[in-house]
């Protein structure tokens, strides 16, 4: 199985009625919603949008014939209201200021209301106060059209009684396409961006040019009021901007607040919702500042001192960390670039003058200062993945003269436009041999050629076996023939490939042993014995390197764009995240711990990188809590050996592993136990020096192993596990005492024995191990217990004795052993 790379997707609307503003389109919207997801823009949603909730259903115009007082109740009147249905209703009504003549909106019996504030309800035909009531004449705010609640509303006298109250009123409908946006497609990151890949999908001209080049402005002067310096060229593709005078902010008009509230946008006033539209219609973020409030005319693009206050238009106050780019005047910052204004520079209800700013931020610059400040804009979001340096001037253009028809003014001086390296469309070469192999079908070359050009993608050159290609600086993503490949297949349609009548099936090699099974099945060990399961950051700060440094040879791994100052690198070791965890539950008064975690480090060898998968385990303080019949028992470090053995056991790891313990071997830990199988080592583990913990501000002895999976599997056996049958019969302990020198290891003793007697010797056993003033001085007494069976016959004192005097024999020959009788 292949396994499937997660894919952040961002969730993106489209108005159906905004699309055409692009093309000529009559098409369903079901269809437009197939078709579009069909080329990868998948549709998630698709729902119906009216600019007034419930869209009047049921309310209509009618005409007050008569009114009179209500016989039950001072302040209700009882009407009669024709609604041009031949029913002449009677309505009781509590406004103030009902009267016989008016021409009102009237919520027929079954309509629902949704008022501005408070929970819609039904209009049902009951009796209020003895007399009967056939509907509800309507103020503005029972059906969500303003706040007033003063009386009922009261239309024009000419107006035509019947009348929907939709169609008075100009309600809107629409309908709207959320699509699942994934990253790859930041083309498609607005109504222009969809309304290509239709143009292409539908298979015909439209009637409408998808980008109409905006007149240039008309200016009184040459050069623009404000200068812009941009400190940092590599953070500022093209940067555009002009200077408007003379502008008055108020509401938008209705039409612009339907647009933008169709697709979940807020509108705010004429200026700022004019430069929102621009953004979700032609995807280029535009940026509005108060002329006034920018110090001496000049804006740098650049970067602030670390530790710097910046206030955005959140009302937030931010510490900059130095990374991020800016736009700053000379008093300080007026907006972090592409990402988010400062709250100095905005426009409100009192600014007259207006600087208009339209650029093309580097994406690396705009993803470190909105991830730094957990600040994700449609603007950031668009600045992340890409943005079309050529469409800067044309959405200037527009956005200018749409703020000029919403709010007055007028351009003073020229337009700005800082391009000093304009950037070339990539050239690709696309052969159709290469097409119809990766595709798996040939593909007609007038349909290849349709769709590209569709596609705004130029055809430079072609002969009969390939095409020389123009990509447009907009699709962001399409650098290879690969991705040109993908661009023709998605419009050509992937239903439209038939698959092959025969197919060549070849399986690979299936691995014997699953890491993933083997990691389950440690992990429900541990779990089941005790352990919780840690999960840390691959991301390490740099400081650890001096503190954990690598001693194989290799180097670290440094993010060439990190998240933050702090985590500068990949994680090379596991126990510096292991720690911090431990000193996180510390400081919360848990000191009995026992974690595990699974985790990968990654390495750069002869600038070759390569990760490593381990698992690491951590003991700390008490085996068991504090009780009044039970002494506290601490962790120590055969503690940590026993469950390592323990744990490769139920993995099937039984034989042959070879234990060595030394002190000061290990730079990390003062006494160490390392574990091999078949040549590999697979555990080294023991207690974490005191100064590396000092370090971590930790005080209590902590017990560490670390486990290479990558060399656990290669010793992990490969047949299934089989149970053998209980011996018949039974086994015989001997035990033997003996002197050997100090530095002599159970390990050594251990080795040396199972080699001497493979056939009967089950098992070996240290019970006891002295150091004394009662021995010679350099030298241990060991104490062991030896497990003999046969599996054939009972063993017999002959037998017994000889085995015995062979590891006896061997004993004092090898190990200088002193055996004691």
């Amino acid at each position: 199985m292949i396994p499937l790379r997660k894919v952040r997707i961002i969730n993106m609307k489209i108005s159906y009625n905004w699309l055409k503003q692009f093309l000529d389109i009559n098409h369903p919207p079901e269809y437009i919603s197939t078709i579009l997801t069909g080329c990868g823009l998948e549709v998630e949603h698709l729902e119906s949008w009216k600019s007034i909730k419930g869209g009047l259903e049921g309310l209509c115009v009618g005409h007050v014939i008569s009114c009179e007082k209500h016989p039950n109740a001072d302040k209700l009147s009882i009407t009669q209201v024709d609604v041009a249905d031949g029913i002449i209703r009677q309505i009781v009504c509590g406004a103030p200021n009902v009267a016989a003549g008016q021409k009102v909106i009237v919520a027929l019996p079954g309509a629902e209301l949704y008022p501005s504030v408070g929970e819609s309800f039904t209009i049902k035909k009951s009796k209020i106060r003895g007399e009967v009531s056939d509907g509800m004449i309507c103020a503005e705010d029972e059906i969500g059209l303003g706040a007033s609640h003063a009386g009922i509303m009261i239309l024009p006298e000419d107006t035509i009684v019947g009348t929907k109250a939709a169609d008075f009123f100009g309600m809107e409908e629409d309908h709207v396409f959320e699509i699942g946006l994934t990253p790859n497609r930041a083309d498609a990151a607005s109504h222009l961006g969809v309304a290509r890949d239709l143009v292409a999908l539908l298979g015909k001209e439209s009637k409408q040019k998808l980008i109409q080049k905006i007149d240039a402005l008309k200016v009184e002067n040459t050069s623009c009021p404000v200068e812009v310096l941009i400190d940092e060229p590599e953070s500022c593709k093209r940067y555009s901007g002009c200077f408007i005078k003379g502008v008055t902010i108020n509401e938008s008009p209705t039409w612009l607040k339907n647009r933008l509230l169709s697709i979940g946008v807020r509108p705010v006033n004429n200026v700022v919702d004019a430069t929102n539209y621009i953004l979700h219609d032609m995807g280029q973020p535009i940026h509005a500042f108060d002329a006034s409030k920018i110090t001496d005319n000049k804006i740098r693009v650049g970067k602030l001192p670390a530790n710097t206050t910046f206030v955005t238009l959140d009302g937030n106050e931010r510490k900059l960390n130095g990374s991020e780019l800016m736009i700053n005047d000379a008093q300080g910052g007026l907006c972090i670039a592409g990402v988010f204004g400062g709250i100095n520079s905005g426009v409100t209800f009192t600014t007259t003058d207006l600087f208009i700013e339209s650029a093309c931020f580097n994406s690396v610059y705009v993803r470190k200062s909105a991830k730094a400040h957990g600040l994700h804009t449609d603007s950031s979001f668009r600045f992340e993945r890409g943005t079309d340096p050529e469409m800067t001037v044309n959405a200037l253009n527009k956005v200018t003269a749409l703020i000029i028809e919403l709010a007055g003014g007028k351009v003073e001086g020229g337009l700005l436009d800082i391009y000093p390296q304009p950037v070339e469309w990539a050239k690709i070469k696309l052969t159709f041999a290469y097409l119809n192999t990766l595709i798996g079908a040939k593909i007609p070359h007038d349909s290849v050629k349709r769709i590209l050009v569709d596609l705004q993608i130029r055809v430079t050159n072609e002969d009969a076996e390939s095409l020389t290609l123009e990509i447009p600086p907009f699709k962001v993503e399409v650098t290879r023939p690969a991705d040109v490949v993908e661009e023709i297949l998605r419009i050509y349609g992937y239903n439209a490939i038939e698959l092959p009548k025969k197919m060549a099936l070849s399986i690979a090699p299936i691995e014997v042993i699953n890491r993933e099974e083997i990691n389950f099945t440690l992990s429900s060990w541990l779990v089941n014995n005790g352990f919780n399961e840690i999960l840390n950051n691959s991301l390490s700060k740099v400081k650890t390197l001096e503190l954990i440094p690598i001693e194989d040879g290799s180097e670290a791994v440094p993010i060439l764009n990190p998240l933050s100052s702090d985590l500068g690198i990949l994680r090379h070791n596991m126990l510096a995240n292991g720690l911090e965890s431990i000193l996180y539950n510390i400081n919360r008064r848990q000191k009995d711990l026992r974690f595990f975690e699974l985790g990968k480090t990654y390495h750069k060898l002869d600038g070759k990188y390569s990760e490593q998968y381990h698992l690491s385990l951590y003991i700390t303080g008490n085996r068991t809590s504090e009780h009044w019949k039970l002494k506290s028992n601490p962790y120590d470090l055969y503690s940590m050996k026993a469950v390592v053995m323990a744990l490769l056991e139920s993995v099937g790891i039984k034989e042959n592993v070879l234990i060595s313990i030394s002190e000061n071997s290990e730079a990390l830990m003062e006494q160490s136990i390392t574990l091999s199988v078949k040549k590999h080592t697979i555990v080294v583990l023991g207690n974490v020096k005191k100064e590396l913990l000092k370090q971590f501000d930790l005080s209590q002895a902590i017990w560490y192993a670390d486990i290479n999976l990558d060399a656990l599997m290669k010793c992990v056996p490969s047949k299934d596990p089989r149970v053998p049958e209980p011996p018949k019969f039974p086994e015989v302990r001997r035990d033997l005492s003996m002197v050997l020198d100090r530095s002599i290891l159970y390990s050594d003793i251990q080795k040396l024995v199972m080699q001497a007697e493979p056939k009967l010797l089950r098992s070996v056993n240290a019970f006891d191990v002295y150091e004394g003033e009662k021995i010679e001085a350099g030298k241990k007494s060991y104490a062991l217990s030896f497990i003999l069976q046969d599996e054939n016959a009972t063993l017999t004192d002959k037998q017994i004795d000889g085995v015995m005097d062979k590891l006896m024999n061997q004993l004092e020959q090898k190990l200088g052993a002193q055996i004691r009788k």
